[in-house]
């Protein structure tokens, strides 16, 4: 009898582990991202599952559960922590965005050149270095001084993509 109970909690034990782990390892393919109000310009925002490339890029470490967008080409993702974005320089939360990039950054900075998006002026430059880990990512403060739409020009060891996101008042 002991030998029997101790196997059936054996079974169940590793039963529930390997149920687990298969849920929390990746999102369902039956679940898509769905879109998310604010976005602008060709660029949606998105929450819920990224691509699979995203995840591989990001080292399987990518936050859960914020909106992203993914730029054009789709070579870069970005994830908004301070949604939604603001314009001027707010703290609490910042305009924080991680960006996720598909090709290596090979030791190259991120270089953003944001302006609105049917304007060329006023602009807003950023540079992020390459010494954040782990996998393919760039953490980045992104202020504007005016709320609109903005769009933003990446560069980073040769490659290139754009997005446009939504700053408010």
């Amino acid at each position: 009898m002991r030998v029997a109970l101790m196997g059936a909690a054996l079974v169940v034990t590793t039963a529930c582990s390997s149920s687990s782990n298969i849920s929390s390892a990746s999102p369902s393919a039956a679940t898509p991202a769905q879109a998310v109000a604010g976005g602008c310009g060709s660029t949606t925002i998105y929450r819920g599952p990224v691509p699979a490339w995203v995840d591989d890029a990001g080292a399987h470490n990518n936050p859960d559960g914020l909106p992203y967008v993914i730029a054009s080409p789709a070579d870069v993702a970005g994830f908004v922590f301070g949604y939604p974005l603001r314009a001027g320089h707010p703290e609490n939360p910042s305009n924080k965005i991680l960006w996720v990039v598909r090709l290596p950054r090979n030791g190259s900075d991120l270089i953003i050149a944001a302006h609105p998006l049917d304007a060329a002026s006023p602009t807003v430059s950023v540079v992020q270095p390459a010494n954040s880990s782990p996998g393919e990512i760039y953490p980045s403060i992104v202020d504007v001084p005016m709320p609109g739409c903005w769009h933003l020009d990446l560069r980073w060891a040769g490659h290139e993509a754009g997005v446009d996101l939504t700053f408010a008042t």
